[in-house]
């Protein structure tokens, strides 16, 4: 397609196959974004930045990055809007169509990988894998050669991410859910919601807390796997079940924990307390997503591992009004690159930098002028 002029830029969408996934009958390509670009322009250097399943194609910061002579992909694989069927080796694959395409058909010399939000532990295994690549046995042996062909991004940026998904769901979780198969059965002493309990909450409480979301983890983590058995042996590939309860981050509700600017009594869905007893993250999933994106135990979406191999510049920005990424997040991860030249920056704003320009403004520059500089 074509692309159109929008306020002096160009926005080029883009359709392409996977090699694991081929285009639809009713039409649709698996891998599918939105190059941005200064009107007029090809630039020499290109940020792309995916979500686990969130529509990254009209990404907030891509017009900032244009602007700036930066092209910027926002690109999605085929589980954007379908979470509930996320594998993780497929995901990198799809990516690696982006990048190919960034480099082969955009003329595009230098790639930044932008992991922001929940993408950022799903575009660092992406920069893992094209650097050594370890889920080659979770693929038929046709995708091997795919994996294994993945490019490397120049540069990695790190902006307000999660450290990965079964870190920040675990982290969400409720702990004092004690039914998984009912939203209201919870044990009153887990309750973060219950005022006996806090705000504020005794660091006593707190260590209980958090061993209790990683127990709940846990206990959905050795059900899926018995289950799993089960309805293979009957012929069954997988089924759907429901998650309730996801909302119960007690950092959302005592900002003295993990202290930062963020607005007290706050999430990502406003009140935690209304939040909590909605469908929210992870609200469904077929039992190979779960264990694949979710669980602490078996899913290599776990951010540690993969930024361990980083070899190439990488930048962490966290703005500090975020309220549902905290500092320690951050701090996190970045000890976690193992790359030699890193760079940690906190900053104004919140998550997306959704309250005010300035703040989005100051964000684009100060990525790329690092950019500009190692580059």
């Amino acid at each position: 397609m074509d692309g159109n002029s929008i306020d002096g830029l160009d926005a080029q969408f883009i359709g392409r196959v996977s090699p694991t996934a081929p285009r639809i009958q009713a039409g649709g390509h698996p891998c599918q974004g939105i190059y941005w670009t200064k009107s007029g322009t090809r630039p020499k250097i290109a940020v792309i930045a995916t979500h686990y399943n969130v529509d990254f194609s009209e990404h907030y910061l891509a017009p900032y990055f244009a602007r700036r002579g930066i092209g910027f992909l926002g690109w999605n694989t085929r589980y954007r809007g379908f979470e509930d069927q996320f594998l993780l080796e497929h995901a990198v694959i799809d990516i690696g169509v982006g990048m190919d395409w960034l480099r082969a058909e955009a003329g595009v010399e230098a790639i930044v990988i932008l992991g922001n939000s929940g993408g950022g532990s799903l575009m660092g295994a992406y920069q893992a894998e094209a650097i050594a690549p370890t889920l080659t046995d979770r693929l038929p042996a046709a995708a091997q050669d795919a994996l294994g062909a993945l490019r490397k991004g120049d540069l990695y940026v790190s902006f307000n991410a999660h450290q990965g998904r079964p870190e920040v769901l675990t982290d969400w979780m409720d702990a004092s859910v004690t039914d998984e198969t009912d939203p209201v059965a919870t044990d009153p002493a887990l309750d973060p919601f219950n005022p006996d309990n806090g705000p504020p909450y005794s660091a006593e409480f707190q260590a209980t807390y958090r061993a209790a979301q990683r127990a709940r983890n846990q206990r959905i983590t050795d059900w899926a796997k018995v289950e799993l058995q089960r309805l293979n042996a009957a012929g069954i590939p997988d089924r759907l079940f429901p998650m309730f309860r996801c909302w119960g981050d007690i950092r959302c509700i005592d900002p003295v924990i993990d202290p930062s600017d963020r607005a007290p009594g706050q999430c990502y869905r406003g009140d935690p307390r209304i939040a909590n007893r909605t469908p929210s993250i992870g609200r469904v999933n077929t039992i190979k997503t779960w264990l694949n994106m979710w669980s602490l135990e078996t899913s290599p979406c776990r951010g540690a591992p993969h930024l361990a191999k980083f070899d190439t510049p990488a930048l962490v920005v966290q703005g500090m009004g975020d309220t549902g990424v905290f500092p320690s997040d951050a701090r996190a991860i970045f000890e976690f690159i193992g790359s030699v030249d890193k760079r940690i920056e906190l900053i104004a704003g919140a998550h997306y930098f959704e309250d005010l320009a300035i703040n989005r403004e100051n964000a684009a520059d100060l990525v790329t002028s690092w950019i500009r500089e190692k580059l």
